[in-house]
């Protein structure tokens, strides 16, 4: 069975520094036309940052959309056509203060796919070292950094203060590569 709608028009409703919003009409497999509202995101890149001793590297952060501060995995978004590897690099050493010695891509994501064209691309970092380039983070960025054992995690997502998607999906993927060694 064919399930493609076919995008008959667009109209771009709002276009900013971080997502494009945009109006289409679009012709379903039965021949009638329907509307779709799409976020259009440059995507982003996040980590699983494993410690030596089996623990995992959170950044605690302030989401507005939300109005509350939540645990998460390291994250950002890809700056224009930049390697998802690349962003994930920058991303570990400006929020965390850490680099890497080994990258492993866990999987990649569709955050939202319902209204938004958003990928997240999810990496496992391990042999972490202090990262003394000085990388420093964005100046309108503020962030706290814990490191925490695997069940102190299990007991965030039991609580709630680690709830968002990236961070659920990354650590599911992590646990299950880890099951399957």
């Amino acid at each position: 069975m064919d399930l493609t709608e076919k995008t008959v028009s667009t109209e771009v409703i709002y276009q900013g520094n971080i997502i494009d919003v945009r109006k289409e009409t679009v012709q379903l497999p039965n021949g009638a036309l329907s509307q779709r509202e799409i976020v259009a995101h440059s995507g982003a890149a996040a980590v699983v940052a494993l410690t030596e001793e089996g623990r995992l590297v959170l950044v605690r952060q302030y989401r507005k959309a939300v109005e509350k501060a939540l645990w998460e995995i390291p994250a950002g978004k890809l700056d224009g056509p930049e390697d998802p590897l690349e962003c994930a690099k920058r991303e570990l050493a400006e929020e965390t203060g850490y680099q890497a010695e080994k990258w492993t891509k866990l999987t990649s994501i569709y955050t939202t796919p319902g209204f938004s064209d958003e990928v997240i691309h999810i990496f496992l970092a391990t042999g972490l070292t202090p990262d003394d380039s000085g990388g420093g983070g964005d100046e309108d960025e503020f962030v706290e950094v814990g490191i925490f054992s695997q069940e102190e995690i299990r007991a965030k997502i039991r609580s709630g203060e680690l709830s968002d998607a990236k961070s659920l999906a990354g650590l599911c993927a992590f646990w299950v590569a880890e099951g399957e060694k």
